[in-house]
C-alpha cells in the first residue's frame, strides 16, 4: 500500500510537472505570434510609409513635368519663329543692299540738306524699285519733315526714310477674312510661273495647321499639269481637292466644290483659278462667271481674292496687280520668291499705289516658308531696326 501510494504521488508529480512544461510552450508560443503580429504591424506600417514617400515622388514628378510641358513648347515656338525670321532677314539681303546701299552712297557725298541732295535720293529709290510714284510721295514726307524738325544733317535722313517706309508697310489691313463659325471662299489669281498653285497648296497645310477644315478646287483647266500639281499639293497638306477633266469650265468645278464645302463642313475652300487666258476680255468674263456662282451658291461665306505677284519680277508685279484689279475686287496678295532677290522693295510699292495689303510674303520652297505678313517683323528684317 506505501508502495503504491509513493507511485501514485511520483506520477502526479510527473503529471504536474508535465503541464507546467506544456503551459510554458503555450506561453512561449504566444509571446512568438504576439511579437511575430507586432513584427508584420511594423513592416505593414513601414510599407505603408515607404508607398506614401513613392505617391509623394510621383506626385512632385507629374508636378514638374507640368510645369515644363508649357515652356518646352513656348521654346520651341520661339525656334520656329525664330528660324523663318533668320530666313526673312537672310532672304532681305539683296533688297536691303539695293535700297540702302544707295541712300549711303548718296548721304555719304554730301555736307548739306538741299534739292541735289533730295534729287539724287530719289533716283537711288526708284533704282532700287520702289517705284517712281512711291519714291516721290517718300520724299514728299522726307522734306515736309526735314523742314519740320530742322534737320541739318545728312547722315539723319537714312533713319528718317526708313521710318517711313515703315509707316507705309504698316497701312491696311494684312489679316485674312477668316471668322470662326462661317465659311470663307478663296479665290487665288495670278498669271502662270508667280507660284500660284504652290502658295495654294503652302495656304492649305498653315490654314489646316490653325484647326480649319479646308478643300481645294482644282478650277486651273486650262493650263496643262495644273490639276495633277495641285492634287500633289493637296496630299502634301492631307486636303481633298475637288476637280474635274482638263479644258473643263472652271465655274462648274467651283460649283461642285461648293456644294462639297457645304456637305462636308468645310470652314474654307480654296479655288485655284486660269492663270492666262487668251485676253483680258476672256480673263474678265471667266472671273465674272466664277464670281456669281459664289454668291449664288454660297452667299453666306466671306469672300477673299487673294493675287500671287513674283518679287523677282519688280516693276511687272505692279502691271499684273493693276490689270488684274480691272477684273477683280483683290482684297489682298501674296508676295511669293522673296528670297534671293534685290527687288524686294516693290512691296513698297504695292502697299503704296495698289492700296492693296500684303497679306502673305514666301521665302523658300519648303511647305512653312509661305508665312502671314507681319510689318514690324519685315520692316525689322529689312532694315534691321
Amino acid at each position: 500500500m506505501w508502495f503504491f501510494g509513493r507511485k501514485s504521488k511520483e506520477k502526479v508529480e510527473e503529471q504536474e510537472v508535465r503541464e507546467e512544461e506544456v503551459l510554458e510552450e503555450t506561453v512561449e508560443e504566444e509571446l512568438i505570434e504576439e511579437t511575430e503580429e507586432v513584427g508584420e504591424t511594423e513592416d505593414v506600417e513601414e510599407d505603408e510609409e515607404d508607398l506614401i514617400e513613392e505617391i509623394e515622388e510621383v506626385e512632385e514628378d507629374v508636378e514638374e513635368e507640368l510645369t515644363k510641358e508649357p515652356e518646352e513648347e513656348e521654346v520651341e515656338e520661339k525656334k520656329e519663329k525664330k528660324g523663318f525670321f533668320a530666313k526673312l532677314t537672310e532672304g532681305l539681303t539683296k533688297t536691303r543692299d539695293n535700297i540702302m546701299d544707295g541712300v549711303d552712297s548718296v548721304l555719304g557725298a554730301f555736307t548739306k540738306i538741299d534739292e541735289d541732295l533730295y534729287e539724287e535720293l530719289e533716283e537711288a529709290l526708284i533704282m532700287a524699285d520702289l517705284g517712281v510714284s512711291t519714291t516721290m510721295n517718300i520724299m514728299d514726307e522726307l522734306r515736309e519733315q526735314v523742314k519740320e524738325q530742322k534737320v541739318k544733317d545728312p547722315s539723319k535722313l537714312k533713319g528718317m526714310i526708313v521710318d517711313i517706309i515703315s509707316s507705309k508697310l504698316s497701312e491696311g489691313d494684312s489679316s485674312l477674312n477668316i471668322e470662326k463659325g462661317k465659311p470663307t471662299v478663296m479665290l487665288v489669281i495670278g498669271v502662270n510661273g508667280v507660284g500660284k498653285t504652290t502658295t495654294i497648296g503652302k495656304l492649305a497645310s498653315q490654314l489646316k495647321s490653325d484647326g480649319n477644315r479646308v478643300l481645294l478646287a482644282a478650277a486651273d483647266t486650262f493650263r496643262a499639269a495644273a490639276i495633277d500639281q495641285l492634287e500633289v499639293w493637296g496630299e502634301r497638306s492631307g486636303v481633298d481637292v475637288i476637280k474635274q477633266y482638263e479644258g473643263a469650265d472652271p465655274s462648274a468645278v467651283v460649283y461642285d466644290a461648293i456644294q462639297a464645302a457645304k456637305s462636308r463642313d468645310v470652314d474654307v475652300l480654296i479655288c485655284d483659278t486660269a492663270g492666262r487666258l487668251h485676253n483680258k476680255t476672256n480673263l474678265m468674263k471667266e472671273l465674272e462667271k466664277t464670281f456669281r456662282v459664289i454668291d449664288r451658291e454660297f452667299p453666306e461665306a466671306n469672300k477673299e481674292v487673294l493675287l500671287v505677284l513674283d518679287a523677282t519680277t519688280g516693276q511687272n508685279a505692279i502691271s499684273q496687280a493693276q490689270q488684274f484689279k480691272e477684273v477683280a475686287d483683290i482684297t489682298g496678295i501674296a508676295l511669293t520668291k522673296l528670297d534671293g532677290t534685290a527687288k524686294g522693295g516693290i512691296i513698297v510699292a504695292i502697299h503704296s499705289e495698289m492700296e492693296i495689303p500684303v497679306k502673305f510674303i514666301g521665302v523658300g520652297e519648303q511647305i512653312d516658308d509661305l508665312q502671314p505678313f507681319n510689318p514690324e517683323e519685315f520692316t525689322k528684317a529689312l532694315f534691321g531696326n
